[in-house]
């Protein structure tokens, strides 16, 4: 029913459109000195009014399906939209918004100067919708790089919040690695990072991807990315960054590259475990905090002279070398080792190696 009435008003509409461009047509033919309206009978005049209005109703009429089809699409657009958007940037865009239409008026008033029927409002209207579009979109944009800069407290756009009440300090955010590591987790729930958390767009479709892989490794752990995400999203709320519209960064192939470049926008901190990443992020002055360096930091330590009995898994890399694994993983290198090899056997520890990338322990053993 409703699609009927709405189908009857829109042909209404169309009628009305088209007597008023026969109108305007016929003001232009006139003042352009021709007489070919003027030369015509009444009778001929309203048939071409009626041609003209008959003409738009049907095309209006028959354009209904179009704009329903459409319409849904953009109603849920927009609502997509608006679940992906802080409240920070509903109210930056809302400003933009009145900032645009504020300029469209000043410049409106300057249209009317001309005096030809009808030009005035349409480039009225054309104005208040290129002015009020523009400044909402820039104000959306830019709104959360100026509320952080203010470090104004900004509501999650997913989830329920930030349940433990943190403030918009620096933000965080986060690249695949690090969300496919899964300690992030075991982090955050210690209360140790601070900050809204922030994933880019660009960085969930390439979760996604990995999730869909023919790989069946690199299948199971895009879903253990995606099921941490869930976990995060669900206890202290995920920004979803929308940066499909930002032309700049879809320029950019190469995912590592736009994730330091939208950190260097929102200046931000990059949460990662890629030691690629943290050597080029390095180099473009972008602050990082790598999971791994945390862990190493945290790992008991070793020293040389330590005495140590250890199992001796497999040969090493060198003649002669034999290697043992810690608790937490790291590698030790024991030299002449090779004849302990499935045996327990006493070591003494000669150098640490410590790095990014992990630490690596060298022994000997013990005479």
């Amino acid at each position: 029913m409703l699609n009927k009435i709405f189908r009857g008003v829109l042909t209404l509409v169309g009628g009305v459109v088209g007597y008023a461009l026969f109108m305007l047509t016929r003001f232009l033919v006139e003042r352009s000195g021709s007489t070919f309206f003027d030369d015509m009978t009444q009778g001929k005049l309203a048939l071409c009014m009626i041609v003209y209005v008959l003409i738009f109703a049907f095309v209006f009429f028959m354009i209904v399906p179009l704009i329903n089809r459409q319409g849904k699409k953009v109603a849920k657009g927009i609502e997509s939209d608006l679940q992906n958007t802080s409240s920070g940037e509903v109210v930056m865009g809302t400003v933009g918004l009145l900032i645009g239409l504020v300029l469209a008026y000043l410049l409106s008033n300057l249209y009317g100067l001309i005096r030809v029927p009808y030009v005035p409002v349409i480039l009225s209207i054309i104005t208040y919708a290129i002015l009020a579009y523009i400044g909402a979109i820039i104000g959306k944009r830019q709104g959360l790089a100026f509320i952080t800069s203010l470090n104004l407290p900004r509501t999650s756009r997913q989830g329920g919040g930030d349940r433990r009440g943190k403030q918009s300090a620096t933000p965080k955010i986060l690249d695949t690695s690090v969300i496919i590591d899964g300690r992030i987790l075991d982090i955050m729930e210690t209360g140790f990072l601070e900050g809204p958390i922030v994933i880019p767009e660009f960085v969930l479709v390439e979760l996604r991807h990995i999730s869909d892989s023919s790989d069946s490794l690199k299948r199971n752990r895009g879903r253990r990315g995606l099921d941490v995400l869930n976990k995060i999203r669900d206890d202290y709320g995920v920004e979803i960054y929308d940066t499909n519209g930002d032309k700049s960064l879809e320029e950019i192939p190469e995912v590592d590259v736009k994730l330091l470049k939208l950190a260097q926008r929102m200046d931000g901190k990059v949460v990662t475990n890629d030691y690629n990443l943290n050597k080029v992020a390095g180099i473009k002055g972008v602050e990082v905090l790598n999971i791994n360096e945390l862990a190493n930091a945290l790992k008991p330590v070793v020293l040389p002279g330590e005495k140590m009995n250890l199992f001796l898994v497999k040969e090493g890399k060198n003649s002669g070398q034999a290697l043992a694994y810690l608790d937490d993983g790291t590698m030790i290198v024991v030299e002449e080792g090779r004849k302990y090899i499935g045996k327990n056997a006493d070591v003494i520890v000669t150098s640490v190696l410590q790095t990014s990338a992990g630490r690596m322990i060298f022994a000997k053993p013990a005479r």
